[in-house]
C-alpha cells in the first residue's frame, strides 16, 4: 500500500512503521500544511515556489506551523527560514504545548507513550552513543570538602548565567496525569526561553522565581534533568518517576535514556541510623538497608541527591564518581 504523506512525515523523524505518529501528524496538520512541512527547510519565498502558493499564504502557514510546534524558524542571511521538527523529542515537546491542542490529541500522545514508546526507547539506547539528557544534582547534597561543583553540574549557575528564563508546563505530566506534582515546572534557558516566549507557550520568570521553583521541586522529590552537554543552558526539567518519558524505563529496565550526574551517593556508616528514609526517597531503587545501615548500589544511583534532603542525620552526601569528560562536549 502506498504511503500517505503522514507516513512519510513519520519516516522523516525516524519513526517508520509507527501506527500512531502518522495519526498524530494528521490530527494537527491538514494536507496543505503537511506538504509544506515536507518541503522544508526554506524561506517562505523558497517554499512558495515548491507548493504553488503565494508567498503571503506560505508565510502565514509557516507562522501557524511554528505556533503549533511542527516547524522551527531561524534567521539566516537576513531571511527567516523554517524547518520541520527533526525528531520525536521536538515533535512531542513542541506540539503538546500548542495552546489549542485538544484533549483527544493529548490522549493519543499518551497512548503512544504507553504502547509504542518503550520499544522505540529500547532501540535508540542501542543506537545512540550517549543519552540525550543528564541528571543534575541537588547542589546542597554535594560534599564541598571532596570535590568542586563545575558550572555544568550546577542548576544555580545555569539559572544565574542565563540572560532570559521562562517556565513551561511539563509535557509529560500534561498528557499523563499520573500524579499531583507541579505541572508548570520546566525551566527554559536562553534561546529555549526566547523560543517559548515567541510561541506563547510559556511565561517569562525572574531568576528569583526560578530558584524558588527549583527549591519547591527538590522538596517534592522531582529530579533535575538537563541537556547532556558540557555547556550550561537550554532547559532544566523537573521529572517525576511516573509521567516522565525516561524515568519509568530507567527504573524498570535500567535503560540508558538519561545519563547520571557526575556524582554518586555515599553514606557515612557511623552517622547512619538505618531509618530507611533514603530508601523511600530514592527514585531509582539504589538504596537498601543492610545490617541497619544504608547501602548504595552505585550502578543504579544516578546522583540526583534527593536522598540528602530527607536524611535526619545528614549521613548521606554526593561525592564525585565520574570525570569532567564524562559529559559530552
Amino acid at each position: 500500500m502506498e504511503k500517505t504523506i503522514y507516513d512519510k512525515m513519520a519516516d522523516k523523524i525516524f519513526l517508520s512503521g509507527s501506527k500512531l505518529i502518522p495519526q498524530l501528524f494528521e490530527m494537527i496538520a491538514d494536507k496543505d500544511e503537511a506538504e509544506l512541512l515536507m518541503s522544508m527547510p526554506g524561506s517562505p519565498e523558497d517554499l512558495a515556489k515548491g507548493v504553488g502558493k503565494s508567498v503571503d499564504q506560505v508565510d502565514g502557514m509557516c507562522r501557524t506551523l511554528y505556533v503549533k510546534g511542527l516547524a522551527f524558524k531561524s534567521l539566516r542571511d537576513g531571511q527567516t527560514k523554517y524547518k520541520m521538527c527533526r525528531d520525536l523529542i521536538q515533535f512531542h515537546d513542541g506540539t503538546i504545548l500548542w495552546p489549542e491542542a485538544t484533549k483527544a490529541y493529548h490522549d493519543l500522545w499518551q497512548t503512544f507513550m504507553e504502547t509504542e514508546w518503550p520499544d522505540y526507547a529500547r532501540m535508540i539506547t542501542k543506537l545512540l552513543p550517549t543519552a540525550f539528557t543528564r541528571v543534575i544534582a541537588v547542589e546542597e547534597a554535594v560534599d564541598p570538602g571532596k570535590q568542586k561543583i563545575l558550572d555544568m553540574d550546577s542548576v544555580n549557575t545555569i539559572i544565574d548565567t542565563s540572560e532570559v528564563l521562562a517556565v513551561t508546563k511539563c509535557t509529560c505530566r500534561v498528557i499523563a496525569h499520573k500524579c499531583d506534582m507541579p505541572v508548570e515546572a520546566c525551566i527554559q534557558v536562553g534561546n529555549a526561553a526566547r523560543y517559548t516566549l515567541d510561541r506563547g507557550t510559556g511565561r517569562e520568570i525572574t531568576k528569583e522565581e526560578a530558584y524558588a521553583l527549583i527549591k519547591t521541586c527538590e522538596e517534592k522529590g522531582l529530579v533535575h534533568v538537563t541537556m547532556n552537554k558540557s555547556h550550561v543552558g537550554h532547559f532544566i526539567c523537573n521529572c517525576c518517576e511516573c509521567c516522565c518519558q525516561t524515568l519509568p524505563l530507567i527504573i524498570s529496565e535500567r535503560l540508558n535514556l538519561t545519563a547520571p550526574s557526575r556524582f554518586c551517593a555515599q553514606v557515612d556508616p557511623e552517622a547512619c541510623s538505618g531509618c530507611g528514609t533514603c530508601v523511600d526517597r530514592c527514585k531509582f531503587k539504589a538504596i537498601d538497608i543492610i545490617d541497619d545501615v544504608a547501602q548504595i548500589n552505585e550502578e543504579f544511583c544516578l546522583g540526583c541527591g534527593l536522598c540528602y534532603g530527607t536524611c535526619p542525620e545528614t549521613a548521606i552526601r554526593l561525592v564525585e564518581k565520574r570525570p569532567v569528560d564524562f559529559i559530552p562536549q
